[in-house]
């Protein structure tokens, strides 16, 4: 067995470049192609039925208006009654066709049961899975006072996206559906203050990544990577921090916007703003650096506000 690697060892890096440098043209053409279709064969879902976590505030609820603009029908699910109730007024307002809200928290797995059966219940059918519900983190690791008070970082995060998932997948192989994943550039971005969102969202990438191979081609999995972005979850605690928002934050509805264009044109990646790819490709050509700004920036502009009892 170690004479195999070895022997991988010695063929493999050359046979890779060699790939790279023959095969990979023809591999841009032809996601250039890929794009060109699916940009003229963009998905209608006006009678479409799609069922939405955590649309009481933020990407969620923005993505909830952009589908009601087309006619899509709407399950909403959060746990604030009192704002899934105006969500669903707007989307009224913008055209849904048919809207139900169902309060509950995604990180209980009786209550992801719920939020499928009374959509099944409702409409019948189910043809869109927005898995969108999330908490945001905001202290350094050693800061927590326990150490499970991580633990609804990852309840709410990773396991309420895999528990409402596991119990839809029978209804979206009935109807070739999709499901989507609001996930975050801090899955790729290590971003101090962050880590155990920052882990959570990256075992969500990794698990839908998986589940995609697993269920194609049934069923289509769209994984959005949102940088910073102006919601409620954010933009309180930059306001907090600095005395005003963060400068390089995108408006709220133009993530959503972004995001519906992507699943209509049937994406398996959205990144959003898009200039946030460079940052991935800087990180992984040269991590080092991006590690020491991070680190300095976190020195010189974090640390300060993060105060220890």
């Amino acid at each position: 067995m170690d004479k195999l690697h070895s022997i991988l060892n010695l063929l493999l890096p050359p046979l890779t470049i060699s790939v790279l440098v023959f095969f990979y043209p023809f591999y841009l053409l032809i996601k250039l192609v890929s794009c060109l279709f699916k940009n003229i064969c963009f998905e209608n879902v006006a009678g479409k039925v799609v069922l939405i976590t955590g649309a009481s505030s933020g990407i969620g609820e923005h993505v909830a208006y952009e589908y009601a603009k087309k006619g899509a029908n709407l399950a909403l699910v959060a746990r604030r009654k009192d704002r899934l109730e105006i969500v669903a007024e707007t989307s009224r307002q913008l055209g849904t066709g048919d809207v139900i809200i169902i309060p509950g928290d995604v990180a209980n797995v009786e209550d992801c049961k719920k939020f499928i059966d009374e959509t099944i219940h409702h409409f019948g059918k189910l043809d869109h899975l927005i898995n969108n519900a999330g908490v945001p983190q905001t202290v350094i690791f050693e800061d927590f006072t326990q150490i499970q008070d991580a633990n609804p970082i990852m309840d709410i995060n990773f396991w309420g996206s895999t528990y409402i998932t596991y119990f839809a997948i029978p209804h979206l192989r009935k109807s070739k559906g999709k499901i989507v994943v609001i996930a975050s550039a801090t899955a790729i971005i290590r971003l101090p203050s962050a880590s155990v969102y920052s882990a959570s969202k990256a075992a969500l990438v990794k698990f839908f990544e998986t589940l995609r191979v697993e269920i194609s081609p049934d069923i289509k999995i769209t994984i959005a990577v949102p940088g910073f972005i102006s919601t409620d979850m954010t933009t309180p605690q930059f306001k907090e921090m600095y005395g005003s928002d963060f400068i390089l934050s995108e408006s709220v509805s133009k993530c959503a916007k972004a995001i519906f264009r992507g699943i209509g044109r049937g994406e398996t990646y959205i990144v959003e703003p898009s200039w946030i790819k460079w940052i991935f490709l800087i990180q992984n050509v040269c991590p080092e650096i991006v590690d020491y700004v991070l680190n300095y920036i976190f020195v010189r502009y974090g640390k300060p506000y993060f105060k220890r009892d």
